[in-house]
């Protein structure tokens, strides 16, 4: 893990004020919500829980499988928190043949991916090997191959990393790779994969003298993340702490009662409060004065329409619609609060911005957040920018791509974020990361699609292969009659396929038929707002109405104009 720019704690980015509200439920949110009052034993307590159960069943796509929103294709992340909470609310998981079938799909030979056609790595490996022998009450396809692969986890060093291919280890990984052990040990008992005493010890040396963990030895700041992860391991391999760790979680509570992050951190939101509880469960701690507490902080995170968010839903500000935000009006009056928000969502340890305060850095939200100016300045912001370019270094995978975080299976989508990030910094892609690696995730990828298919074009374009004959012939395959482009076929266009065609043909110099664009334009934007596609109805939210601007912007240029290459999903 890369080391953030300063050794300071990084404080919580400002509340309305700074980032634009969403103010809708959050996938991982409602996750960590629900499991935190499971720890407690107070699900009764749950606020609008069968609009909760809704909201979560909401997500179940017809492959059995479930996305992180409505509409998304299917991942083995949001499969798990969507049954695990649905179980943890004594809900019934619908259909879990099918979820069951459909993570079958993913199963590499080895282990788990997070999509099909991914690499396996421990994230999706755990989330699948507990879904698939808890909530869908089914079997691993192969239990020997998937305890060799997890076994091929351990380190030089003797932590455990993503996967089998990368270097260096981290507590995450650590936790996931034993609670994936575990899930097949209490099915049938089998020892430990792993030189377990290593593994202790390295786990036990994140762990700072005054209590807390960090990810890895890289890592500058304990953190609660990395606290719960590294207790829940050390718990589940029978072992405790080196040290006392409850006077830190404690110290870490705010003026609520319930917890913050990490020291200068001023929210108190879910994931701290999960992570807490997660820990003090883990070393068998008295919740008895902090219960109620966390219970009360929970009920004010909670969505109108069920679900919750990271914090109360009026301030719960998120990097993606606050760049959207800017990007549809850079000289709108609060434009530059809302990129001093963008600059402050960082974690300490990382230098990427995530997608809410206190998560992970995601690649695919600092490509948003830098294009709608973050960090703009070279000059007074050189550390930061150089600090980016050191993360997204260290995030590349032994294959040569991206995924959206550290440790995730290379996809075109993270890939071709990771890409533009570098350009936007005005780096050359070959100087920050290693371009025979990444050709060779190029020369590999055989993504269906028009985005998927365009996107590897643009990632070869960055390595100097400008290979203009395949984007026209991706281009001409998917031009709808109508106006747009469309990722199958070309039939119904979307707003998504047309950015990512006009984008591309932006970057490759193609000219593009204003006429033709300006026609879907007029489709998808109305007064109630912009819709997906001609037939989904309008108010497809922040998102929808940034790239429809900015489409309809980028109409008005004429044959030859300039969009900037984000990337959605």
């Amino acid at each position: 893990m890369t080391l953030a720019t300063s050794e300071t704690p990084v404080a919580a980015p400002a509340g309305p004020a700074g980032g634009a509200v969403l103010g809708e439920p959050d996938l991982w949110c409602t996750y960590a919500a629900v499991r935190t009052l499971a720890w407690l034993g107070r699900t009764e307590d749950a606020t609008h829980p069968e609009a909760t159960a809704r909201y979560l069943a909401g997500r179940r796509n017809a492959d059995g499988g479930y996305a992180w929103s409505v509409g998304m294709p299917s991942d083995a992340w949001a499969t798990f928190y969507c049954t695990q909470a649905l179980t943890d609310l004594g809900r019934p998981v619908p259909g879990p043949r099918a979820t069951a079938e459909w993570l079958r799909t993913t199963w590499t030979g080895d282990a788990y991916a997070m999509t099909p056609g991914q690499g396996a790595e421990v994230w999706a490996t755990h989330f699948s090997t507990r879904t698939v022998l808890g909530p869908a009450g089914s079997a691993v396809p192969d239990r020997a191959r998937l305890l060799a692969w997890l076994r091929a986890l351990q380190t030089e060093d003797g932590g455990l990393t993503w996967s089998p291919d990368h270097g260096e280890a981290d507590v995450r990984a650590c936790h996931y790779g034993v609670a994936a052990w575990a899930a097949l040990n209490a099915r049938e008992p089998v020892s430990p994969p792993w030189d377990v005493p290593r593994l202790l010890a390295w786990i036990r040396d994140r762990q700072s003298g005054r209590g807390g963990f960090t990810f890895s030895p890289a890592a500058g700041t304990p953190c609660m993340w990395a606290t719960y992860r590294a207790v829940a391991a050390l718990r589940l391999l029978g072992a405790m702490p080196r040290h006392d760790v409850v006077p830190w979680i404690l110290g870490l509570r705010g003026p609520g009662g319930a917890f913050v992050r990490w020291e200068g951190y001023g929210v108190e939101d879910v994931w701290a409060s999960f992570c807490a509880v997660g820990a003090l469960v883990g070393v068998g701690a008295d919740l008895t004065g902090t219960a109620d507490a966390v219970v009360r902080r929970i009920a004010e995170l909670a969505c109108p329409d069920g679900g919750y968010t990271y914090r109360e839903p009026a301030r719960a500000a998120d990097a993606l619609t606050t760049a959207a935000t800017v990007l549809a009006d850079p000289s709108a009056p609060a434009a530059p609060a809302h990129r001093a928000w963008l600059e402050g969502c960082l974690l300490p340890n990382e230098a990427g911005l995530m997608y809410m305060p206190g998560r992970g850095s995601e690649i695919r939200c600092t490509l948003w957040g830098l294009t709608a100016g973050a960090f703009a300045d070279p000059g007074r912001h050189a550390a930061q920018r150089a600090g980016v370019l050191d993360w997204l270094r260290s995030l590349q995978n032994p294959d040569g791509g991206f995924g959206f975080w550290e440790g995730r299976g290379s996809d075109p989508l993270s890939t071709a974020a990771a890409v533009a990030v570098v350009g936007l910094l005005g780096a050359e892609v070959s100087a920050v990361l290693d371009a025979g690696a990444l050709a060779a995730f190029s020369a590999r990828a055989t993504p269906e699609g028009s985005r998927g298919r365009l996107r590897i074009l643009r990632i070869r374009h960055a390595l100097g292969d400008r290979d203009e004959p395949s984007v026209r012939r991706v281009l001409d395959e998917h031009r709808v009659t109508g106006g747009g482009w469309a990722d199958t076929g070309r039939r119904i266009p979307d707003l998504l396929s047309t950015y990512e065609a006009v984008a591309t043909a932006d970057l490759f110099g193609l000219p593009v038929d204003p006429g033709h664009l300006r026609r879907f334009v007029d489709r998808v934007r109305t007064g109630a707002g912009t819709a997906w596609t001609p037939m989904a109805p309008a108010g497809g939210g922040a998102l929808a109405d940034c790239l429809g601007t900015l489409l309809h912007r980028r109409a008005g240029q004429g044959p030859t104009g300039s969009l900037p290459p984000l990337v959605l999903s």
